[in-house]
């Protein structure tokens, strides 16, 4: 899985760079484009003359589930957004949202943070310059957008993101990506949309992020080859920060963990849908030949406290603990 691909790129450039191509999440119709910028208030939405889905526009966010997926997110959602405004996640200060992720002003979530910072670094190092070399400004699906913290570093970065994410409150979610306005020419486009239902039309993105997000899949080959779809042939899959165990026996102990803890702290275990939560190489190496990718893996210096911890868990007799890598993969070309 170390495998270094030397693919030549068959990415293509469209006519204009200004539209998105936009698909019924339903019925997987056609419905046109939008633009690339965040949509005005008075922007109402495409609406699909075959099974009526509506992807409307909510404060400048697109609503792109479908009523029946709305509803199947509601718990998870609701239950997400208290475990994350417990833990401190937010704020009403602009500066917060502009100084991540290589601070966190608020103070509370510091060390999270600083992992989120060192996998930032590694990518703006060694990933994203061999994807620059070929295409100088690339078309990046950010899959886990959260509060836009990543969208805003890359359109900095003379790119064209595109946001996805569950959530849209305006403190952890989709809605806080407002804070970035000021320091962009125009804020990058918002969808409320599941990974593996994306309401965009095919092989339009250069790259695709899955930004800590991979292990909320409930299906891993659905949700990657919903991704691949959108990717350009030639184009990058990159997953970050998704927790992986050398076994399937640690990740499962993770789990029965994080839900008694959950089930003790906020009086729920959080486990309302079936994500997968975990990485292993088994699980990777199922992807590959499914989809017939060569995981590039790179692995982040995380400071030396943070590399002691599987010598310590041995030490003590407790499960392994999680490890975070970045996986690079070029989508097969045509």
């Amino acid at each position: 899985m170390t495998v270094q691909v030397q693919q030549k790129s068959t990415l293509r450039r469209g006519v204009t760079a200004k539209e998105l191509g936009i698909r019924c999440p339903g019925c997987f119709r056609t419905l046109g484009s939008v633009s690339r910028t965040a949509p005005s208030l008075f922007e109402s939405g495409l609406r699909c003359t075959v099974c009526s889905m509506h992807i409307r526009n909510q404060k400048g966010i697109w609503i792109a589930l479908t009523p029946e997926h709305e509803e199947y997110f509601q718990q998870f959602i609701r239950e997400y957004q208290y475990i994350r405004a417990a833990e401190g996640r937010g704020s009403d200060d602009a500066a917060y949202y502009l100084a991540l992720p290589f601070r966190d002003l608020s103070g509370r979530n510091q060390q999270q943070w600083s992992i989120r910072a060192r996998t930032f670094q590694h990518l703006q190092n060694h990933v994203l310059p061999e994807m620059e070399a070929e295409m100088p400004a690339l078309d990046v699906l950010d899959l886990g957008a959260g509060n836009g913290w990543l969208d805003y570093r890359l359109a900095l970065r003379g790119h064209r993101p595109v946001a996805v994410d569950l959530l849209v409150n305006c403190s952890d979610g989709l809605g806080a990506a407002a804070h970035y306005w000021e320091r962009l020419a125009a804020l990058f486009p918002r969808f409320q949309a599941e990974f593996a239902r994306l309401p965009f039309t095919d092989a339009q993105f250069d790259c695709a992020i899955f930004n800590a997000s991979f292990h909320y899949a409930e299906n891993y080959e659905k949700t990657l080859g919903e991704v691949i779809r959108c990717v350009r042939p030639g184009g990058w899959i990159v997953i970050a920060d998704s927790p992986w165990y050398r076994n399937e026996e640690s990740g499962q102990q993770m789990l029965a963990e994080r839900r008694q803890a959950f089930a003790r702290r906020y009086g729920f275990a959080s486990d309302s849908i079936h994500t997968l939560e975990y990485l292993t190489d088994a699980r990777l190496r199922d992807l590959a030949r499914h989809f017939e990718l060569d995981w590039q893996v790179h692995r982040p210096y995380y400071g030396i406290r943070w590399n002691l911890r599987p010598v310590l868990a041995r030490l003590k007799k407790k499960r392994q603990p999680s490890e975070f890598r970045i996986y690079v993969a070029r989508v097969k070309a045509q």
